[in-house]
């Protein structure tokens, strides 16, 4: 194997146990293996470097053909992140494939962890939220680099990264530091191949267009994936059109002695009319942001010691329209991180040592301080430093493992304490259980300190969420089966949200008849979810998902608060697919989606006098794609709310009924 410099072992070191798992070949719990000298070819999804382990190269991954020489390998199965405690899968390229979906939002609306909610369709606008919390309490990384907006949630997942360059997504629980409060997402991107150029092309109903350009270089030790999209729709009502451009570059390159590469940069552009997307009774708003990215990560080997090192930032525009082509609120925001960490591998296992450090400034025509003098068109300006130093040891035995953090994060609030502990075991071939529990906090956001409007009255006397999650889960595999069952309890305290006050005297005068930002409740949620796939390597049924999450919370029930309470309460998915005709495929996705909670609804559009009070109804979605491949040319024809359902995510703004398009797609390369 040319580009695998490991150390070589003895013929002692033989592999010992054999236990089903995906990572089993490269991985025996940190026993030493060799393989002989085998003269075949063979597709390996491998880490692009020769220097780090899987703990290292924890996001990056590219196919190659390799020729396998007598090697000795050790390794373990890790998390996808730095120092993440423990994770669950949420999507993956290669089982998802014929899957009927074209966005991350419609392929993430399945995982019983997610809470997905639109405004608009096919991704104009979407947030999204984990395990009961909001989306302000999620934090969203692109190959392990946090790209979460400071301002506010509602900016955070918009990436400019399309479905094809996505190879997996992955809820991370116990991250150190500030921000996950509820977990973080991790999006990873690849290659599909080592060499290709791909293009994508599609359309359909309401206007709605799609063209994608993708592809990839690999030559020796330097990868390099591209792509650029354009996505546009006329609308399915009054004012919902949208138009989405993104572009995206990733290379890694591995040096024999200076270490590991990584870099990513990105660019989306989009516009969308917001028919009643931040107030219900308004039919005319309109918004257009622009998000720009970049970020490098090295990383080294040397000896028991690992060292890794991050820089990123990201900027971000956003103009809101409250009547369209009338200029209302602006914002810049910019977002500087820096990370440095080491490992050291010894006897008792490996020990970390890191630290990481985010700047976060924002202009803006109402949100933060008076300035003395406009910048440009703003008006207002804050700014704000957080850093968090960590230390975290990990150990595994046979059929046991076991981690724990301690660290500390200085915040504008000051300091705060935060650990985490967990543990795993394997009681047999396939099975694995594992338990935790972790401390989490969020700052504020830009928006929960300063928006004010006639309706709602800002609070700059805000402090962190915090909260302590206790986790229990299984996961098993035998064959063509598999099966994971997860529970969680969240403790939380001083949580942030827009609570209502009614016009009585018993309210503050100011607070009358409007929303208050504020933090005077505690929030427990407890949740579970289960998953499980079937998925024949032959014949006419080739794939059975069946997925089922629920939440609920204790939450004071006499406070109207205006996101906490809207939770997902039970979700289920069932997915099948079928293989006939030898180049047909079906897939058809059932889910049921039943929400907490209620909202205003304004029956007379543009009329905010006339209201009624609803609770959000159960409702159930069929999608599907059937699709024909030979070689480099698929085509499909989707097929999305079959049922042509009348539903909501969010304050009583309908969404699509039925919508069909139907696509081409080219691959060439190897």
């Amino acid at each position: 194997m040319e580009h695998i410099q490991m150390k070589p072992y003895s013929a002692a070191g033989r592999w010992r146990r054999w236990n089903r798992k995906g990572w089993s070949v490269f991985a025996s719990f940190h026993r030493s293996v060799t393989i002989g000298v085998l003269s075949v070819g063979m597709s390996i999804l491998m880490l692009t470097t020769q220097e780090a382990s899987a703990q290292q190269a924890d996001t990056t991954a590219v196919y190659r053909n390799l020729r396998i020489r007598e090697v000795g390998v050790t390794g373990s199965p890790t998390t996808p992140a730095r120092n993440a405690q423990s994770y669950t899968p949420l999507f993956d390229r290669k089982a998802f494939a014929a899957e009927p979906a074209s966005t991350l939002e419609a392929v993430l609306r399945l995982a019983p962890s997610v809470d997905i909610r639109e405004r608009g369709g096919r991704g104009a606008q979407a947030d999204i939220s984990v395990r009961g919390g909001s989306f302000d309490q999620t934090m969203v990384l692109l190959n392990g680099i946090d790209f979460t907006d400071a301002r506010t949630g509602h900016q955070s997942h918009a990436l400019p990264v399309d479905l094809d360059c996505i190879s997996s997504v992955e809820l991370l629980d116990g991250l150190p530091g500030v921000g996950a409060y509820a977990g973080a997402v991790n999006i990873r991107t690849a290659p599909l191949r080592p060499t290709y150029v791909r293009f994508e092309g599609s359309g359909g109903q309401y206007g709605y267009a799609y063209a994608n350009l993708s592809g990839a270089v690999t030559k020796g030790r330097l990868s390099v994936l591209g792509a650029a999209s354009y996505r546009r729709s006329d609308g399915y009502r009054h004012n919902t059109d949208f138009s989405n451009y993104n572009a995206y570059v990733r290379a890694t390159y591995t040096a024999e002695r200076a270490g590991y590469f990584d870099f990513q940069a990105g660019y989306q552009d989009r516009d969308f009319g917001s028919n009643g997307f931040y107030a219900a009774y308004n039919p005319d708003q309109w918004e257009h942001t622009a998000t720009a990215l970049t970020s490098l990560r090295w990383l080294k080997r040397i000896g028991r010691f690992a060292l890794g090192a991050s820089a990123s930032y990201r900027k971000n525009f956003d103009r809101y329209d409250w009547t369209r082509g009338t200029r209302l609120n602006r914002h810049m925001t910019d977002n500087v991180g820096a990370r440095l960490w080491s490992d050291f591998d010894w006897s008792a296992g490996t020990t970390t040592l890191g630290g990481d450090y985010a700047y976060n400034h924002i202009f803006s025509t109402n949100l933060g301080v008076l300035l003395d003098r406009p910048h440009g068109h703003y008006t207002h300006a804050d700014a704000r430093h957080t850093g968090n130093v960590w230390l975290r040891h990990e150990k595994h035995w046979e059929r046991f493992d076991v981690s724990a953090s301690g660290g500390a994060s200085f915040t504008p609030y000051g300091s705060s304490a935060l650990w985490n502990l967990s543990g795993g075991w394997r009681p047999g071939n396939g099975w694995h259980v594992e338990t935790g529990v972790s401390q989490s906090m969020r700052l504020p956001t830009f928006t929960d300190l300063y928006y004010s409007s006639p309706a709602q009255v800002n609070n700059l006397d805000l402090t962190p969420e915090r909260a302590i999650t206790v986790r229990l889960g299984t996961t098993y595999t035998l064959g063509i089966w598999s099966a994971s069952v997860q529970g969680y309890y969240r403790a939380g305290r001083d949580i942030i949200d827009w609570v209502w006050y009614e016009d009585s005297d018993q309210s503050p005068e100011a607070w009358r008849g409007k929303w208050h930002s504020e933090q005077t409740s505690r929030l427990n949620t407890f949740g579970a979810e289960f998953t499980g796939v079937c998925a024949p390597a032959e014949g006419f049924l080739r794939r059975v998902t069946l997925s089922y999450g629920y939440v609920t919370t204790d939450r004071n029930a006499d406070i109207i608060a205006k996101s906490a309470m809207d939770f997902m309460r039970h979700k289920a998915a069932l997915g099948l697919e079928f293989r006939f005709l030898r180049r047909m495929t079906l897939a058809l996705t059932g889910s049921v989606y039943d929400r907490n909670g209620e909202y205003t609804a304004y029956p007379v559009s543009g009329d905010s006098s006339v209201t009624e009070v609803r609770s959000y109804d159960p409702y159930f979605l069929l999608d599907g794609r059937l699709q024909w491949e030979k070689g480099w040319c698929r085509l499909y024809v989707d097929a999305s709310n079959i049922t042509d359902t009348r539903y909501c995510d969010i304050g009583g703004i309908p969404l699509p009924g039925f919508w069909c398009t139907a696509g081409i797609v080219l691959t060439f390369g190897r």
